[in-house]
């Protein structure tokens, strides 16, 4: 059902099912799936791709221009996958020439007033709570959980199953599977809680601790602690981790005693 009260460009593309309530505006090149409903006051512009079976609340902006001052006006596109739940007053800037795209994932839930800039990637399964901010370029993995009120800062990336806690700011990566929070944001252990809720057996979460014990608590720095992993056997969770930590360009959080190790000798 489409609310009379509507402003709907006649080009824009609408799937079967959709709702879409009073005083919302979609503009011309947009694409809605089917069975997705959009709530009242939401603004859907030019370069939106969005899912089916999607829940788009109150006064949600998706598709914005991108607040970067080397946006030439280029296409691009805002791309929210199936069964993602976006919350009141949420903003989502689509891409420049970087990526061409700001990508949301699938079955992802964005909390009210959270914002999504432009050319970010989230992967499928993610939380953002309430107030979260992520700058450009950001890329979160699946099932990362990003609590309420924190800043990601732009280009950081956040590791499969990460968990990040309440006002915390993300200057620098995070590796999959932990736990990280505090100011400056550091190591606070494995999120065994999620990894179990999402069928992760004990041995492989013992493997991941034994991982992050070489990297965080031996008192190596990250390249001795890459060395050292190579002693230990095989297994896709040690690449996995491995890759993210080569893969870093902004360098991976720190364990807290470092951080401090470091305050204490004014490096």
């Amino acid at each position: 059902m489409i609310h009379q009260h509507t402003v709907i460009h006649p080009n824009a593309k609408i799937g079967k099912n959709v709702r879409i309530d009073a005083f919302t505006t979609i503009e011309e090149d947009v694409v809605i799936g089917d069975n997705t409903w959009i709530s009242s006051n939401v603004r859907i512009m030019n370069g939106a791709r969005i899912g089916n079976h999607c829940q788009i609340f109150h006064g949600a902006i998706i598709s914005a221009p991108p607040a970067d001052l080397k946006f030439n006006g280029e296409h691009t596109t805002a791309e929210i996958g199936d069964h993602t739940i976006i919350r009141e007053f949420v903003s989502i800037h689509r891409g420049t020439k970087d990526k061409m795209k700001t990508m949301i994932g699938s079955n992802c839930l964005i909390m009210a007033y959270c914002h999504v800039a432009h050319d970010c990637k989230l992967g499928d399964h993610c939380i953002m709570s309430n107030s979260t901010q992520l700058a450009g370029h950001v890329t979160l993995g699946n099932y990362v959980i990003v609590s309420g009120m924190c800043g990601v800062n732009q280009f950081v990336s956040i590791g499969d199953h990460a968990y990040i806690g309440g006002f915390t700011t993300v200057r620098k990566d995070v590796p999959p599977f932990v736990r990280a929070g505090n100011i400056p944001t550091n190591f606070s252990g494995i999120n065994s809680v999620g990894l179990r809720r999402r069928g992760y057996s004990s041995e492989e979460i013992n493997q991941i601790m034994d991982i992050y014990r070489v990297v965080y608590n031996s008192n190596l720095n990250v390249t001795q602690a890459l060395k050292k992993l190579e002693e230990l056997p095989a297994s896709d969770i040690k690449a996995q981790i491995v890759d993210f930590i080569k893969e870093s360009k902004r360098g991976i959080i720190r364990a807290a005693s470092k951080i401090k190790s470091d305050e204490d000798t004014g490096d």
